[in-house]
């Protein structure tokens, strides 16, 4: 049961990539069809450790029961209208206001520490019993064209896609923000309080992260956030972006995405509104240009579409047509001429954006590709599944270079913008921070239920998950040392971070996006 909601519940999984500088590599992706198509598995140690952590979190959200919701929104749809069940829980975090202090390592909430959650070893060696089910996985291949395979009847849902479980799974909390207090080296452990952030060693090893001393001072790490500003879209928000200078704000949410002027103060309705879906599809993921005048979107629809922002109207200026139902995210090179769309078939489709032609699909994932984001190099795409994997691929030579498995399906992702990090949240509730050439890493634990959104700050000194818990988290990168954290009234789905670094906006399950000022 809590598998087959944690499936459905994916669908409200979205946000990801800003687009940064110019690469060469993904020009030459368009032109360059790969004629090596090679797989070297990539695996982290700790499945049996993250069996006991399952037994131990029994009854935790994702594994509580479900039932039915007596009281869904006009603006919900549903085939079975489940919601979780969580009349147990106590709200997450401290009581004294919706934007809370950081956390010693352990505090609020954790009654011991968990295990880790994935498996791993070195590139090429044979993957150990997992204890998960046996797939049957194809070797992960680059295709220049040519379509997907077939999609069983009604993918992934009978009747579709199926919406979030909505309506405040905890209650708002009032107050004032309470100023933030520098962590000790002790974080919390000395104290004797459960510790929230771990370190992982190759061998598989957890051990309480030592905070460093500046891990919450410093330029570029934010000491908190103040609410300026709620969009009241109006249906569930799955998607949000925003401009580069911070002027407008794009919510994407059931049938349209609905642009935002936030410059102007009391503004409670949209500029304008792109008709991009049927009324009853969602969009999944935008991404802007960084010239601001083209808009990319894609949803519970084959197409995805290309908004022209400069003419007088916004106006369709193009459409690419996949194989696949759905698309979950988008990613954009940094030079703006290829776009990524992760498929609901689990293929990458590869589009040339001038052109408007599919180059290439990198096959690999067996189930839905629900996450993705692009180094700032453009030379390396990292992609998470619902199969429980995230790959990284090699777009100059069009091939999977590492292949990272846990025993939970890949929700949403971010590759730090400074290099070497990848942050992962997952359906069971974990973050995970993986380093991109070496075993060790970090699993973070203070959401819980599944981290649905993720987005890296662009200094990369920071990063931010939401979850269906309500939450929106801000990290230290990469030990996860709490920065700030902040209840909102539903989960949140999306979210973005402005290229500036001055400015969160979060989508959520009460048809709404907040803004954010963040408080250096």
């Amino acid at each position: 049961m809590a598998f087959s909601f944690s499936f459905m519940f994916f669908y409200w999984t979205l946000n990801r990539f800003v687009a940064l500088d110019v690469s060469p590599a993904t020009a030459s992706l368009v032109s360059q069809q790969s004629s090596e198509d090679r797989h070297r598995s990539s695996l982290s140690p700790g499945e049996q450790a993250a069996r006991d952590r399952a037994a131990h979190r029994a009854g935790s959200p994702e594994h509580k029961k479900m039932k039915r919701d007596q009281e869904v929104s006009d603006g919900e749809k549903s085939d079975q209208d489940l919601v979780v069940d969580d009349a147990n829980e106590a709200p997450t975090g401290a009581s004294n206001g919706n934007h809370h202090s950081p956390r010693e390592n352990g505090i609020d909430g954790k009654k011991s520490p968990r295990s880790p959650g994935s498996e791993s070893s070195s590139s090429g060696k044979k993957r150990e019993d997992s204890g998960k089910k046996p797939s049957h996985r194809s070797t992960p291949t680059s295709k220049p064209l040519g379509n997907g395979p077939s999609l069983p009847s009604g993918y992934p849902f009978p009747e579709g896609l199926a919406p979030p479980a909505l309506n405040g799974l905890r209650p708002p909390l009032g107050g004032n923000v309470e100023p933030p207090r520098p962590l000790g080296s002790s974080q919390g452990i000395a104290e004797g309080k459960p510790a929230y952030s771990f370190h992982v060693n190759a061998e598989g090893q957890a051990r309480p992260v030592p905070f460093p001393a500046d891990a919450l001072i410093g330029p570029g790490v934010p000491r908190h956030i103040r609410k300026i500003n709620t969009l009241p879209h109006g249906d569930v928000v799955c998607a949000v972006t925003m401009s580069n200078p911070t002027k407008y704000v794009y919510t994407g949410g059931k049938g349209c995405v609905k642009v935002w002027d936030i410059s102007q103060p009391g503004g409670k309705a949209p500029v304008s509104q792109l008709d991009c879906l049927t009324r009853d599809n969602y969009i999944r993921s935008i991404k802007l240009l960084p010239d601001g005048r083209t808009l990319v979107v894609g949803g519970e629809a084959s197409t995805i579409s290309i908004w022209d922002l400069a003419s007088p109207t916004p106006r369709i200026k193009a459409e690419m047509t996949s194989s696949a139902p759905a698309c979950y995210a988008l990613a954009i090179s940094p030079d703006s001429k290829v776009c990524f769309s992760c498929c609901s078939d689990g293929n990458i489709a590869v589009w040339d954006l001038h052109n408007q032609t599919l180059v290439r699909q990198f096959q690999g994932h067996t189930d839905g590709a629900s996450c993705i984001d692009i180094s700032a190099d453009g030379t390396k795409l990292w992609t998470g599944g619902l199969d429980n994997t995230v790959r990284s691929w090699d777009l100059r030579e069009g091939r999977q270079l590492q292949q990272h498995d846990f025993s939970s399906q890949i929700f949403c992702l971010g590759y730090c913008p400074t290099g070497d990090w990848l942050a992962v949240g997952m359906e069971n509730s974990n973050v995970e921070v993986l380093h991109a050439s070496q075993p060790d890493k970090y699993q973070l634990n203070l959401h819980e239920s599944c981290v649905l959104s993720l987005k890296f700050a662009n200094c990369g000194k920071w990063f931010v998950s939401t979850g269906k818990d309500n939450l929106l988290n801000a990290w230290r990168n990469p030990y996860g040392a709490s920065i700030f954290q902040s209840n909102e009234t539903s989960s949140v789905l999306s979210v973005d971070i402005s290229t500036d670094d001055k400015y969160i906006v979060t989508g959520s399950g009460d048809k709404k996006a907040t803004v954010y000022e963040i408080m250096y």
